[in-house]
């Protein structure tokens, strides 16, 4: 049997040399390669992988929301995250949204390919490192709009522009964000983004 693959990195040199190492697996075909997450489902409507690999931060949309969507329209195709950010909160959420494997990209090429097997024949498999430091992180703290607070001001908005941007008042997100500084044990807003994006939880 031949595993069909879809790969979705938006560094296309990481993406070429992962598709080059996989290609040289008897077993394994790559079918589709795509730099961009909202051109994730297409490619695999198109092409029917067996198994997706997916990076997490893309433009167009991350890796972890693209899986849920897959999960959702092509339940066939299985979904292993492969990313440089080993961070316990983005397990928790790559399994939330329907990914059955999570990688680091620094793990040997065999470990790659013996994850790509596993899933195929049904198994769950995680970095074994990540999965004890997630149990250790617990669960996010953080409501959904507390993250989504977090995320606008990540790129340096004021209170204003998060405001605008979400549809909230000004005086709700200094609400979200003095709770989110609070759940986080940080200084201020930056340090709260910081704290909150080391652990995955955005």
């Amino acid at each position: 049997m031949t595993v069909r693959l879809l790969l979705a990195d938006d560094q296309e040199m990481v993406r070429q040399a992962l598709g080059t190492l996989l290609d040289l697996e008897d077993d394994f075909e790559v079918v589709a390669s795509v730099g961009r997450g909202d051109e994730i489902v297409g490619a695999a409507r198109e092409h029917r992988p067996d198994v997706a690999l997916l990076d997490i931060e893309m433009p167009g949309l991350d890796g972890l929301a693209a899986a849920a969507v897959l999960a959702a329209q092509v339940p066939d195709c299985r979904v292993v995250m492969l990313t440089t950010f080993g961070r316990a909160g983005y397990l928790r959420r790559a399994m939330e949204a329907g990914a059955v494997g999570f990688v680091v990209k620094d793990a040997p090429a065999d470990a790659l390919a013996d994850a790509i097997r596993r899933v195929v024949k049904g198994e769950r498999v995680v970095d074994p490192a990540l999965a004890v430091a997630t149990l250790a992180a617990g669960e996010s703290p953080l409501t959904a709009r507390e993250r989504d607070v977090l995320i606008t001001a990540r790129t340096g908005a004021t209170v204003a522009e998060i405001a605008s941007r979400l549809y909230l008042s000004e005086g709700t997100v200094r609400n979200y964000v003095s709770a989110a500084i609070t759940k986080t044990g940080a200084r201020n807003r930056v340090d709260a983004v910081r704290i909150a994006d080391d652990r995955g939880w955005l």
